[in-house]
């Protein structure tokens, strides 16, 4: 935050929230032992600031009926970038998109149904988007993230 550093409350609640996005302003004021009038003021500073970029609700990609995961690294000419990037976030199947310094310039999460969409995710549309000069996937067997306890 410009202009504002974030004090331990302010830390205490970006980890509460965290945890669970879903806390009424009661118990986010319990849990962080401050009155609801300044969990209030302290959660709208942090949103009007942009450190709290807003809500959503964690889905398993299985459940969804996307049983299959698999990271992308991929080399690119760099004056592409840009173009490659919005294209790439418009894909169907992109979770995440990383322009990363080292062996190769993008690593990405990119989910499919099965293999068989899988390859068709990133041998027709991933790599006909011009500019990629070429890609590597690892394919995932098992993943695990932070535990969320707002699960209802």
């Amino acid at each position: 935050m410009a202009g504002a550093p974030i004090d331990d409350i302010d830390t205490r609640i970006l980890d509460a929230l965290e945890r669970d996005g879903r806390l009424s302003m009661r118990q986010l004021a319990e849990e962080v032992h401050i009155s609801r009038a300044n969990a209030y003021a302290r959660v709208e500073r942090l949103a009007e600031s942009g450190v709290i970029k807003g809500y959503t609700a964690l889905v398993d990609p299985v459940g969804r009926g996307l049983g299959t995961s698999a990271y992308l690294t991929m080399n690119v000419r760099q004056p592409d970038w840009r173009s490659i990037h919005a294209q790439l976030r418009a894909l169907d199947g992109v979770e995440h998109i990383a322009l990363v310094g080292g062996e190769f310039d993008v690593v990405m999460l990119v989910r499919a149904r099965d293999n068989a969409d899988l390859r068709r995710l990133v041998l027709d549309e991933i790599q006909g988007i011009p500019g990629i000069l070429s890609t590597r996937t690892l394919l995932v067997f098992e993943e695990s993230s932070p535990e969320r306890t707002g699960q209802s």
